[in-house]
């Protein structure tokens, strides 16, 4: 792999970690049940993207 790959991975997690991390504090913050559902199913599929991501590597 070349050093622009591990870069590009390297972003795309960072990517992945700052949206669970912004979802989680939003949906923190919300209400409503359900907005507040989906914001952390939004979360939730974001943190599975980041272990598939990082179990491909």
């Amino acid at each position: 792999m070349t050093s622009k790959e591990l870069l590009y991975i390297e972003d795309a997690l960072g990517h992945e970690k700052y949206f669970q991390t912004k979802f989680r504090e939003t949906a923190s913050q919300i209400q409503d049940a359900d907005l507040k559902a989906c914001i952390e199913q939004m979360a939730e599929k974001h943190s599975q993207i980041f272990k598939n991501f990082y179990g491909m590597l």
